[in-house]
């Protein structure tokens, strides 16, 4: 599937959560999905955002999938990523989502009385904040890149002309 298109499917599925297992079990979804679009753009995307986006593909790596239904049944969502058809358009949805993730996170975090969820979504919280760091400065280098239209930006012109 399209990143675009998993991005707003865990989007969705994330509002529709209810319960704090169900927002816990789609922000470890939306952490795995961030994770597979940064190693995905680290071997096939653009040459300057490489770096970073590698470093977004480690991001959270030692955290397992919670014991959820929907987790073990389906497993991660991120394994359904076929491709990337517009950088700028995934990387934007999916800083939507850690963003949301993150309010979700915190709104479980207030909400709970056991010490053990508490800390999970700490954790979870902040694997969300740094990956949606990388993400803005994934964004933030394809500006770099593009002038201010849009397009590629190429050498300064000349004051000799071409």
């Amino acid at each position: 599937m399209e990143a675009e298109r998993l991005i707003e499917t865990g989007r969705r599925a994330l509002a529709e959560s209810r319960g704090a297992l169900d927002v816990m079990a789609e922000a470890w979804q939306a952490q795995a999905l961030a994770r597979t679009v940064g190693s995905r753009l680290a071997l096939l995307g653009p040459m300057e955002l490489r770096g970073e986006a590698r470093a977004l593909g480690e991001i959270g790596g030692g955290c397992s999938a919670p014991d959820h239904p929907a987790v073990l049944s389906r497993g991660a969502r991120a394994a359904q990523l076929s491709g990337i058809a517009d950088v700028r358009a995934a990387l934007t949805a999916l800083a939507l989502l850690l963003g949301e993730a993150g309010i979700a996170l915190v709104s479980v975090a207030c909400d709970t009385g056991e010490d053990g969820l508490y800390w999970q979504c700490i954790e979870a919280m902040d694997a969300a904040d740094e990956s949606l760091d990388r993400v803005h400065g994934l964004l933030r280098r394809l500006g770099e890149r593009d002038g201010p239209y849009g397009g590629i930006r190429g050498p300064a012109p000349s004051a000799a002309g071409p």
